[in-house]
């Protein structure tokens, strides 16, 4: 069971990019899946979810801007992130949700049993 990260970089605040991750050794389409990060020194942070039966979550900080998609073709999952801010800099993982609820219109990841090394993204002020 594996996920691979690609795309992240460095941009400027109010740009964009694009990052994905291919999913192998699970049934990808069965499953809900979240994006989640991790800035330096700080704890991870959930940022969105795209669940088996596609429905998809944000957590404010990115609702509005990002966007999270799913091929269960190819066994891949990319999240498109629009007008970035500093604030978004983090390394940012695929993960596997293991546990969740939904409550009042809003996804909760209560826990995860695996993640990808994750991709860098950086933004300059």
């Amino acid at each position: 069971e594996q996920f691979v990260e690609s795309g992240g970089g460095m941009v400027q605040s109010g740009q964009s990019l694009s990052i994905s991750c291919v999913a192998s050794g699970f049934t990808f389409g069965f499953q809900d899946v979240s994006w989640v990060r991790q800035a330096p020194g700080k704890e991870s942070e959930w940022v969105s979810a795209v669940t088996a039966n596609g429905a998809t979550y944000y957590s404010d900080s990115v609702k509005g801007r990002f966007t999270i998609s799913r091929d269960n073709e190819k066994n891949t999952l990319h999240l498109q992130m629009n007008n970035l801010k500093p604030e978004d800099t983090a390394l940012y993982f695929c993960a596997r949700v293991e546990s969740m609820r939904v409550s009042g219109g809003n996804y909760y990841p209560l826990a995860y049993d695996f993640r990808g090394q994750g991709t860098q993204v950086t933004v300059s002020s």
